[in-house]
């Protein structure tokens, strides 16, 4: 029999790794198309929303909030200044009180207490450039990403409201503003889309192992 003492290892912690939200995405072949998306964002949004609109130079955020107020107030026709130098617009609409933003100019996350920030949570948040936010980026906000593509074309990534967006999606699963929409299992992770850096359970266990943890 060996007198060599036994090895003992320490039992790993058992670690719970949040589910990740399903984000639904939208084709979006024209202006019509992103402008409908809007729209029907309208009908599900309420008291205490924040929309965060996420994308490069040109990829329609403006053109979007534009849509989502004129529905909200229920005027097509209705004046929709950018707020590029203001920093923030407030609207008076059926879905209460709409502050849309555009953080562009905005110097730290600091000076949002002057833009009456902590008031518009109460309403409905909209936000351009949403990056500027810093640690004040709300966690239940819905994020819509974005994107670029041939043409006019365009491609939306709706992240958040997993209990709501589903809606968005008419029973046949046809399309969203004439377009067709699918929601998939998972993010591909990428600097333009949340979850982009987060550890894994693969990444934990390989970190454990090179520092001689039991594995």
């Amino acid at each position: 029999m060996s007198d060599k003492p036994e090895l003992l290892c320490a039992t790993p912690a058992v670690v719970q790794i949040a589910s990740m939200p399903v984000p639904l995405i939208v084709p979006l072949p024209d202006l019509a198309a992103t402008e409908a998306l809007a729209v029907r964002l309208v009908s599900i949004a309420r008291a205490g929303d924040c929309i965060l609109l996420e994308g490069s130079l040109g990829a329609g955020k403006t053109a979007f909030a534009r849509a989502f107020l004129r529905a909200a107030a229920d005027d097509p026709a209705m004046e929709v200044p950018s707020p590029s130098f203001t920093l923030v617009q407030i609207y008076d609409t059926k879905i209460g009180s709409v502050f849309h933003y555009d953080l562009w100019r905005l110097e730290g996350s600091d000076s949002l207490a002057e833009l009456d920030w902590d008031d518009a949570l109460d309403g409905v948040v909209l936000v351009e450039w949403p990056d500027r936010l810093g640690p004040l980026r709300p966690e239940d906000a819905l994020t819509v990403i974005l994107r670029l593509r041939d043409d006019e074309a365009r491609e939306a990534t709706l992240v958040g409201w997993d209990g709501r967006i589903g809606s968005l999606i008419p029973s046949d699963q046809s399309s969203v503003g004439n377009v067709p929409a699918r929601a998939v299992p998972s993010f591909r992770h990428g600097r333009d889309t949340p979850g982009h850096g987060e550890r894994t359970k693969r990444d934990d266990k390989a970190a454990a192992s090179d520092n001689g943890a039991c594995t």
